[in-house]
């Protein structure tokens, strides 16, 4: 089945001055999130412990609050998980400072305790697991998620220069710029959680959308041995418009998944899909409009660079 027909003809490189400034719009609200809101970092990364209860019948969520507020956990983030009767109980690094997790096993039987009366007399509050990061770690694990990506970034500008040429590098990795940031801007505005999850969801996307940007670079460069007298604005829509449908159906493909991760896979995985949903999004929109005419301005600026020391 095709839902784009082959002997379509868009012009891409056209429009890419319009795709440059939304792009760059949504970069300049991404960068003033994460300047002015910050990524809202979970415990993987800031450390303290996470516990999650499951109570006989819907969890009164305020009345936890109160009697928390009462041991002195006030702060801790409430919220439901999944279903009403469960809940799942974040205490920050703040609440946990100088303990390690032996003393947060026995806060958490402190917590259980504290619970067990809001129960009512069918029963009694279960935990169901206790999770526990100390600050070092939190550290250790937020620089870790930083190199990765950039070490990501670095594989693959020397991976594309290698295979290609430098211009199509520097836009690949472009792109993949764009991509991370417009993410991570997302998750500042949003607020959502950011963890471990959300950085192998990052992670994920920049193998996607490398892969759809090598797809068309590749054809790019058929494209220009069959059509040596045509300029790089004619290769560059060619290529596109006859890779347009692969990336349309693999992209259509890769959502439905996706989203059915999203809507049955639970709250554990809520965030990683969201993240790749919309990793998808931007990447098939990076790969057309960000990757591709880069190289576009990169070779207008070398043959302006040869035309001035020429003349």
């Amino acid at each position: 089945m095709e839902f784009i027909n082959p002997k379509i003809n868009i012009d891409f490189v056209s429009k890419r001055y319009w795709a440059f400034a939304i792009s760059g719009l949504l970069l300049l609200i991404s960068l003033f999130s994460l300047a002015t809101r910050g990524l809202n970092f979970g415990l993987d990364f800031s450390g303290g412990a996470v516990m999650q209860v499951r109570f006989p019948g819907p969890a009164p969520v305020h009345d936890i609050r109160v009697a928390l507020g009462e041991i002195g956990l006030g702060a801790a983030v409430i919220q439901e998980f999944g279903a009403p009767e469960e809940i799942l109980i974040r205490i920050h690094q703040a609440h946990q400072e100088g303990q390690d997790g032996q003393t947060a096993s026995k806060m958490a039987q402190k917590i259980v305790d504290t619970l067990n009366p809001l129960s009512g007399a069918s029963g009694k509050v279960e935990l169901r697991r206790v999770e526990f990061v100390g600050p070092q770690v939190g550290h250790e694990l937020t620089v870790n998620g930083i190199w990765a990506v950039v070490y990501s970034w670095l594989a693959i500008l020397v991976y594309v220069g290698v295979r290609f040429e430098f211009r199509f590098a520097f836009g690949a990795v472009l792109s993949l710029i764009h991509d991370v940031f417009l993410i991570l801007g997302f998750f500042a505005f949003t607020q959502k959680e950011f963890s471990l999850v959300v950085v192998a969801a990052v992670l994920t996307v920049i193998g996607y959308s490398i892969n759809d940007t090598i797809v068309v670079f590749d054809r790019i460069r058929d494209e220009t041995k069959r059509l040596r007298n045509q300029p790089l604005e004619v290769i560059i829509n060619e290529a596109t418009n006859r890779t347009l449908g692969r990336t349309i159906n693999v992209s259509l493909t890769v959502v439905l998944v996706l989203l059915a991760l999203y809507f049955y896979g639970g709250e554990v995985i809520h965030d990683f899909s969201v993240a790749l949903l919309l990793g998808v999004v931007i990447g098939t929109w990076s790969s057309i409009y960000v990757a591709s005419p880069t190289v576009l301005l990169f070779e207008h600026w070398k043959l302006a660079r040869q035309a001035k020391v020429g003349s």
